[in-house]
């Protein structure tokens, strides 16, 4: 069971942070709550007068966030978690945090899917800001560097996409946002041509004195 309390500052997307999560890591200020949430089901429900823009960082959307996954545990590199179970209709967008290495899904208003992703090496970093799906292809072949890129939803005009990858410690991409292949299969499901993608950098939070 997750104890920690969601205070003011901190971070959505880092909860999902590589062996490191907890929900006292999240990377976009979510409101204050100390008493009366919810954290034993598969979702934290924030108070309704408690709901605050995601605001704060260049890029960051201008979305409120109504719930969280409720992660009782660790994502490890390769895994993800996906739950629609209490999600309201809305439409499905994307934000990213390259600092955290995470990757949110929500529809409308509640986070229905997150995993831990690959991002651009430092020849070829992935881009930041606001994007929109200009198009989707399920079976794509990189004929530049003849790889596979299952489910890609293509971001930018110069081929930077989010799709289906291996993804291991110590990898990159070419610019790409790589995430597991059946997660990236749920995304491209659940997205559309036109979702909004968020793509962030925050700065890595303060380190706490010894």
């Amino acid at each position: 069971m997750i104890r920690a309390i969601l205070v003011a500052s901190v971070v959505l997307a880092a909860a999902y942070q590589a062996g490191n999560l907890t929900t006292a890591k999240r990377s976009t200020t979510v409101p204050l709550v100390t008493a009366d949430v919810d954290q034993s089901g598969p979702r934290i429900h924030l108070p309704r007068a408690k709901l605050l823009a995601v605001t704060g960082t260049r890029g960051a959307p201008n979305h409120a966030i109504k719930s969280l996954l409720n992660v009782p545990g660790q994502i490890q590199y390769g895994e993800y978690v996906w739950d629609e179970s209490g999600a309201a209709d809305g439409p499905v967008w994307v934000f990213v945090d390259l600092t955290a290495q995470t990757l949110s899904v929500f529809r409308g208003n509640d986070e229905i899917g997150a995993t831990v992703l690959l991002y651009g090496a430092e020849d070829k970093p992935t881009p930041t800001g606001r994007f929109t799906v200009q198009a989707m292809k399920k079976d794509h072949w990189s004929r530049s560097y003849d790889a596979p890129m299952p489910y890609s939803l293509w971001l930018t005009n110069d081929g930077v996409a989010i799709h289906g990858s291996n993804v291991r410690q110590g990898a990159a991409t070419h610019g790409c946002v790589g995430v597991p292949v059946e997660f990236a299969q749920r995304l491209f499901a659940a997205a559309k041509v036109g979702a909004e993608v968020f793509i962030t950098r925050p700065p890595p939070p303060a380190k706490t004195p010894a």
